[in-house]
């Protein structure tokens, strides 16, 4: 039985292999329209979502499957203190799947460990994405044609953009890629992406201040909105909400063939008036996102009854520092009552939170 906790869990292949289902999928939905007749998926969303959730529920109806669960934690019994073991112990007996948002980093990894089912990471706080990824690839792919030989430009919250995480894990593994990083550097890449994905694949990246200076480089705009729900006070967050806002003025100099992204929802970051140029595709997006959702539900249930080392998610060695505890007050280690544990991440002996990837002090 697979889950995907992370972009990582799966191989190059395998990604290759559900971009690939989800272009057939789009070619001919009646092939694919009661593969999942029987089947119940489970949406346990403990943070607001209007996209990723409700993708998730047309991919499974689409595929002729059912759907149960709820979109708030105040829906849940987490306000009666259940905890994220407990409650996807229960779920587990009723669905066939599960696809889980939380807002503390690491809860899809301790529910896996108890699940009975595949489980799906549908976002954890500001860490991990990867059915945004999964989205965001085969969108890549249906423009672009390729993987590989692009210069990608991240611009707005890469602090807190969990997507922007995942979609970096997910492009090291392609060849020439270059990342420009665009952000106020309080809002900068997480330190652990550099060091453990960028460096350690010794991928070509620059940071920026300026969206204007680089615009004329970039194959692909990803545009993020400035988390409100991730910052500690409301002055914080106003400080940066109009750091980066794209209007057609800014688009002047960008190439024409030029991809623009955005996971959704905006804010302001995106002037309305760029919606019709051809190059913004975050609607057609979002429509990818419940395509690839269906393969990845198609996938994920052929695999759950494989009995195969090969098929088995490959495991990070945890270890136990003395006395170390996570530092990150959103992670997960640090609200349920679960062992803090670390793994190491290099040859230089780093260690950090197997839940959240905080390195450890």
């Amino acid at each position: 039985m697979r889950h995907l906790l992370d972009t990582t869990d799966l191989t190059v292949e395998e990604i290759d292999g559900l971009v690939s289902l989800a272009l057939d999928i789009i070619a001919d939905k009646q092939k694919y329209a009661h593969v999942c007749d029987g089947k119940k998926l489970a949406t346990l969303f403990f943070e607001p979502s209007t996209r990723t959730r409700l993708s998730f529920e047309a991919a499974m109806m689409e595929l002729g499957g059912n759907v149960l669960g709820f979109s708030e934690a105040g829906s849940s019994s987490a306000t009666k203190g259940e905890t994220v073991s407990d409650t996807i112990r229960m779920v587990s007996c009723y669905a066939d799947i599960i696809a889980m948002r939380h807002p503390l980093e690491g809860a899809p990894r301790v529910a896996c460990a108890k699940s009975g089912v595949p489980l799906i990471n549908a976002g954890d706080g500001g860490h991990s994405h990867p059915t945004q990824t999964l989205t965001d690839l085969l969108t890549i792919f249906r423009e672009k044609g390729r993987f590989s030989d692009l210069t990608i430009g991240l611009c707005g919250d890469l602090k807190f953009g969990r997507t922007v995480h995942s979609l970096i894990k997910a492009m090291c593994r392609y060849s020439n890629i270059k990342f420009i990083l665009i952000s106020p550097k309080e809002l900068s890449v997480p330190d652990y992406i550099k060091t453990d994905y960028l460096e350690e694949q010794g991928m070509e990246y620059a940071e920026t201040q300026s969206m204007e200076e680089v615009m004329p480089q970039l194959d692909i705009l990803y545009m993020t909105r400035v988390q409100r729900e991730r910052f500690d006070s409301e002055e914080e967050y106003l400080k940066h909400k109009d750091a980066f806002i794209l209007d057609r003025d800014k688009l002047k100099t960008a190439k024409s063939d030029l991809t623009i992204m955005h996971p959704l929802p905006r804010v302001n970051e995106i002037s309305t008036d760029v919606d019709d140029d051809p190059r913004a595709k975050y609607f057609e997006q979002a429509l990818n996102g419940k395509y690839i959702r269906m393969a990845l539900i198609i996938t994920l249930l052929k695999w759950k009854d494989v009995v195969n080392d090969t098929e088995t998610v490959v495991t990070q060695p945890k270890i136990t520092v003395t006395g170390a505890k996570c530092t990150n007050p959103r992670c997960i280690s640090n609200v349920e009552d679960i062992p803090h544990e670390f793994k190491l991440t290099d040859k230089k002996g780093t260690c950090r939170c197997i839940y959240c990837e905080t390195k450890a002090n």
